[in-house]
């Protein structure tokens, strides 16, 4: 808020001036308004009704408007919208309030228009009021539409897309200004940018607190980040673990709880700018956010002096200026404003030298003072509504980040529902085992289902609302497979932040019928053991005692529970061992059951079932050890087939190769072996080499090539879009064309780039299975 008072008053953001006054107060030249400012109801209302120059809000408002534009066809689904709203197709789906239901899907592409057509309109500043509202009614329908989709930045869009509502965001390089003179290069009141920049202040404030739990400061939130390539220059001087804590946990943790304050003061902005830069360039390397990176990118700049863009954009050369930002002539008077009755030089403390040098904003373009209408001395009913809706909205927004309190039904083991409290990244999640256990209601028969039937989501897992709703929708399609009045029981494994693996929910609770609110607590969610939380040191030193080839996986599960578990025939050695707690290990096809203590150590039979049940009466913790012996037999292949093709390409290899493995003689000479591979185990190794040979040419590319396989894949995204918008909006207009007809127009459109290697790390083609 204080740069638009200090800019009003040193000529930059209009104001009357004149020289020869006292000079600026100490909190006048770092906040840019006295105290006095805030004494009374009155004087704050002239305080946010303040002139203020309209080229940055103008800038901003392109800048998202764009930005929107391209991220409803990512982030938002267009491109394969057809995926997500298929017509009959019996779908679970997520919405806020139940009763919401996605149209049929020609009609969700009029919505996407619409929402499109929204976000063009704000760019260029078109009916300005009439685009936002396109925006945000569709853009807040597709939000409360699927809570699997929701996150912090999302909520953020909708957000900023209600502000520029009710802003004058397009008093400067706009359409409106072309067609409206009084419109055009007009001031604006300080309180559009005071809520902007506060919106922002706060994401990255609140974030910052977030950071401020146990599990972040400890760096278990996000740990995996730092075998991230964007680290390796940190990883040159301090060992991963060290990165980890210090730079990724660390740095996130300062940068977000200073980012708002050093964008605020001029001393210490330019600084803030290079940092958040940065910051945000990482984040779009190192997440699939979408736009958001760019988007926060974009809100910096508003932080500036607001008459930035006219010094800016004033360097070009003037052959480019009629498609760039104007500079001049200074913003003219606005009735949405209140204007100082003394000469605003004097009320404001200009300074003599920028008075001196000032332009009066109060002439306008044709250098006549515009009719006293346009120009408030006394502040009117608009402008008193605009400083209310400021201080409620604002208030509501410090308000809702910890409003968990209400919100009781959503607060699971993170509090509330995830997407409006600014906890970003503060919670990473590992799931090892989800089962779900359908009973007909009037025989008793039970049976299993595979997670995720009916639902294109996995979000479901961590929340209680989700898997009451999924519940909900499975009972009604089972229906029509003969179960009559199914129970529905889930048993959900999790780990977060690197705790143990354990129950999110009670297993014994049919979710069908279970009792569910949004303002009282889950009856049937089962409590996060964080007393066990220090064991996660003690897991660091156990998993750094095996080898490469064997894993670990630690357990922690209630009194009076058990887990049932398949030990795969892949998996050989594994063994049980409890850290703490008494269990009973029940060998299912023995028949035999065997107690263990803390210390004690059980190997388990593979291709069989057991039983581990908790018989002490604290929680009991236990760990999996295993080897994937199927794996390791498969890299020893691997070892010996790469050591044979060095040899083949050195000509060192004395003896006759076999003929399966021909194939390696054709790929050391530069042939495509092609159907000759019979041998699956060479198969394999042959396509994991040319993955990693992708792989290798994907990172090593030129900034030129990564330039084009970027422009290639977002042109066949927007295509695609593109195309099935076209054919969406035909079928609403004539009618449905033929089927054949419409499959070719379908298959046009999925037309697709040539693959491209994924820029990450090689995954084994005979993963790690699950226990």
């Amino acid at each position: 808020m204080g740069e638009d008072v200090k800019t009003a008053s040193s000529g930059r953001g209009g104001g009357d001036v004149q020289a020869g006054v006292p000079p600026e107060s100490w909190m006048k030249r770092v906040f840019g308004f006295e105290k006095g400012d805030l004494s009374s109801w009155e004087r704050l209302v002239r305080l946010l009704n303040r002139p203020t120059d309209p080229a940055a809000l103008g800038v901003f408002r392109f800048l998202f408007g764009l930005l929107m534009a391209v991220d409803i066809t990512q982030e938002r689904g267009l491109s394969h919208l057809d995926y997500r709203y298929l017509d009959g197709a019996p779908v679970c789906r997520f919405p806020l309030f139940n009763f919401l239901e996605p149209l049929p899907l020609d009609w969700m592409y009029m919505v996407y228009v619409v929402m499109f057509l929204g976000a063009v309109g704000i760019m260029i500043g078109c009916f300005h009021r009439v685009s936002c509202l396109m925006f945000i009614s569709t853009y807040w329908y597709i939000f409360f539409l699927d809570k699997t989709a929701w996150n912090n930045h999302s909520y953020l869009y909708g957000l900023i897309g209600f502000q520029l509502t009710l802003m004058d965001a397009n008093r400067y390089w706009s359409v409106d200004g072309l067609w409206n003179a009084k419109k055009k290069n007009a001031h604006v009141p300080l309180w559009n940018y005071t809520i902007i920049r506060t919106q922002i202040f706060i994401v990255y404030f609140i974030a910052g607190i977030k950071k401020l739990d146990s599990d972040w400061v400890g760096g278990y939130s996000m740990s995996y980040l730092a075998h991230h390539w964007l680290f390796d220059p940190f990883k040159l001087i301090l060992p991963v673990e060290t990165v980890s804590l210090l730079v990724v946990h660390g740095g996130g943790l300062i940068l977000d709880l200073s980012a708002g304050y050093l964008l605020f003061f001029d001393a210490t902005r330019p600084v803030a700018m290079v940092f958040v830069s940065y910051f945000h360039c990482m984040n779009s390397q190192l997440f699939s956010i979408g736009m958001f990176s760019y988007t926060m990118l974009a809100t910096s700049p508003i932080f500036c002096y607001p008459d930035w863009p006219r010094r800016f954009f004033g360097g070009f050369p003037a052959a480019l200026r009629a498609v760039l930002p104007p500079t001049e002539p200074a913003p003219q008077s606005s009735a949405s404003c209140v204007y100082a009755e003394t000469p605003p030089s004097v009320a404001a403390g200009t300074p003599p030298s920028a008075a001196a040098t000032a332009t009066p904003p109060s002439t306008a373009a044709d250098g006549q003072r515009p009719p006293s209408a346009s120009r408030p001395l006394k502040p009117g009913r608009r402008h008193k509504l605009g400083t209310l809706f400021t201080l409620l909205y604002l208030s509501e927004q410090l308000f809702l980040p910890y409003s968990h309190f209400i919100t009781q039904g959503y607060n699971n083991w993170t509090n509330g529902l995830y997407g409006y409290s600014w906890d970003m990244m503060v919670h990473s999640r590992t799931h090892q085992h989800v089962k779900i256990t359908y009973r007909d209601g009037k025989t008793g028969d039970t049976g299993y289902l595979n997670p995720g039937v009916f639902t294109q989501s996995r979000r479901w897992k961590d929340h209680g609302d989700m898997l009451k709703q999924y519940a909900t929708c499975l009972s009604r399609n089972l229906v029509h497979y003969n179960i009559s009045e199914p129970q529905i029981f889930f048993d959900i494994w999790v780990s977060i932040n690197e705790r143990f693996q354990q129950r999110i929910f009670d297993p014994r609770v049919d979710i069908v019928t279970a009792d569910w609110s949004p303002f009282r607590p889950n009856p049937w969610l089962m409590p996060l053991l964080v007393d066990l939380s220090p064991w996660r040191t003690k897991f660091q030193e156990i998993e750094g005692s095996l080898d490469n080839q064997t894993e670990v996986v630690f357990i922690a599960d209630f009194p009076g529970l058990h887990l049932e578990n398949y030990v795969s025939k892949d998996l050989g050695n594994t063994s049980v061992q409890v850290l703490q707690g008494q269990v009973s290990v029940e060998i299912v096809e023995e028949k035999t059951n065997y107690t263990l203590l803390p210390g004690d150590q059980m190997k388990l039979p593979a291709g069989a079932y057991h039983k581990v049940y908790t018989v002490s009466d604290q929680p009991s913790c236990y760990m999996y050890i295993y080897v994937n012996t199927t794996e390791v037999a498969l890299q020893k292949n691997f070892t010996k087939l790469f050591e044979l093709q060095e040899r083949i390409r050195n000509g060192t290899e004395t003896e006759p190769v076999p003929p399966e493995l021909q194939p390696l003689v054709s790929v050391a000479e530069g042939k495509d072996p092609g159907v000759n591979v019979t041998d699956p185990v060479l198969r394999l190794f042959l396509r994991r080499q040319q993955r990693m040979q992708d792989v290798k040419k994907h990172r090593e590319a030129s900034l030129v090539q990564r330039l084009q396989r970027f422009s290639l894949k977002k042109y066949y995204m927007l295509r695609r879009g593109f195309l099935m918008t076209a054919i969406a909006m035909r079928n609403l207009m004539v009618g449905l064309p033929p089927l054949e007809q419409l499959s070719q127009e379908v298959a046009y459109a999925n037309l697709k780039e040539p693959e491209v290697a994924p820029d990450e790390p090689l995954k084994e083609e005979a993963g790690h299975l699950e226990l």
